[in-house]
This record gives structure tokens, C-alpha cells and sequence, in this order.
């Protein structure tokens, strides 16, 4: 589908539903006009149409939190986009990671959605804040040389579940060491993405990389 395909409202605007790529959350709801989605397409930066200030204005030019776009869809009737993208920083003006955050309903007795980048996200927040109380503020109060020990131990913890082929057990701890290591990865700075593009490179269901050296 093309520009020219799209189906732009009466006042020329056309609804783009921003998508976090890393995790599919909504980010925010905005409107671009063709000038605006023809600025995006070029800059592979969102560029919307304020309909309060009846302008252009690039997400990030101000607070430096740009979104990089990765794909663009249109629905089936071509009037409404979806805009995945790669973020600098919070989506919404208030500092939200997403324009969506005030709760109106959850059906409790949905269970929790576990995600990588949604944990990640988490580790980075309680490093910043450092709630009293927490464990994972313990182990970024500490340092490094914890942080590592703890790794070092949950390997070994797996290690022992595995060889004893306690299927519960080598799950509880396996899940202990992503923790970890996740932490680690909040301390070291490594994003997910990282680790996502470092597999991709490797090709690693069908081919041995790590080159053992035998001393």
C-alpha cells in the first residue's frame, strides 16, 4: 500500500498508533497528515500533527526522546496506522514509558504476562530509585563484585538441578540465573536488543561459535 492508498480523514489526518517494536506495548495515539507521514517516511523519525497547535512536530526535537521507526502497517481500510518503533526514552510528556498508564479495568484472575523487556524495564527503574527493601536494590547498592558472585552461584545451582534431572527445580533456579544475569545486564548497561542481535548474528541453532581452547 501506498501514501497515495491511504484513506486521510476530513481535516486531512490519519490515526498512527505508536508501537514499542521491543515489546508490542501502545505508546501513544497521534494523528499525522500526508506532510507528516511523508517527514517520517524520509527522517524514519514520527512526525505528527499537533491538532491543538495545528502544526508539525518531530516526537523528541525538545526532549530528545526520539522514536526510530522500524515498520509502518495500514488496517484493511487504509485509515489507520500502526507505527512500530525503537525509543529514546518515555513516550509521554509525563515521563510514562506510554501515554496509556491510567488503569480503568484488569480482570484479576488473568494471570500475569511475564516478558523479557517488561523485567528489564523493571531492574532499570528499581536501580534508579533503589526502593528500601528491595533485593534488587541490595544487589545494585553492593556492586559489580556481588552482582557477579550471585551469577556465579546460580550457574552452579543449575548445574546441580540439571545433573540430578529435577525437571521443578532446574526450572526454579534457570529462572533465578535470568534474574541475575538480567541484573547484570542493568549494571553493565546491555540492552536485550543487544543480546537478540548478538544471537542473530551467531546463527546459533545450527552452528558452533565459542571456540574452545584446549591449554
Amino acid at each position: 500500500m501506498t501514501i497515495n492508498e491511504l484513506k486521510f480523514n476530513s481535516d486531512g489526518l490519519i490515526p498512527a498508533i505508536v508501537v514499542d517494536s521491543e515489546n508490542g506495548r501502545v505508546l501513544t495515539l497521534a494523528y499525522m497528515n500526508r506532510e507528516s507521514l511523508e517527514i517520517s517516511l524520509q527522517k524514519k523519525l514520527t512526525c505528527f500533527w499537533s491538532r491543538s497547535r495545528k502544526e508539525l512536530w518531530l516526537k523528541g526535537e525538545t526532549s530528545g526522546n526520539y522514536q526510530h521507526i522500524e515498520k509502518i502497517t495500514a488496517d484493511c481500510d487504509g485509515d489507520a496506522l500502526l507505527v512500530y518503533v525503537r525509543k529514546d526514552g518515555p513516550a509521554c510528556h509525563t515521563g510514562e514509558e506510554s501515554c496509556f498508564f491510567n488503569e480503568i479495568f484488569e480482570d484479576e484472575n488473568i494471570p500475569e504476562k511475564f516478558s523479557v523487556s517488561g523485567l528489564y524495564e523493571l531492574l532499570k527503574e528499581r536501580k534508579a530509585t533503589l526502593p528500601e527493601g528491595s533485593y534488587t536494590s541490595y544487589l545494585f547498592e553492593k556492586g559489580l563484585d556481588k552482582i557477579l558472585k550471585k551469577v556465579g552461584e546460580e550457574c552452579t545451582e543449575v548445574i546441580i538441578a540439571g545433573k540430578a534431572q529435577d525437571k521443578r527445580e532446574t526450572v526454579y533456579e534457570i529462572a533465578d540465573l535470568m534474574y541475575h544475569v538480567m541484573v547484570l545486564m542493568v549494571e553493565a548497561g546491555i540492552t536485550p536488543d543487544e543480546i537478540k542481535t548478538e544471537l542473530a548474528s551467531r546463527h546459533v541453532i545450527d552452528h558452533k561459535v565459542k571456540q574452545e581452547k584446549m591449554v
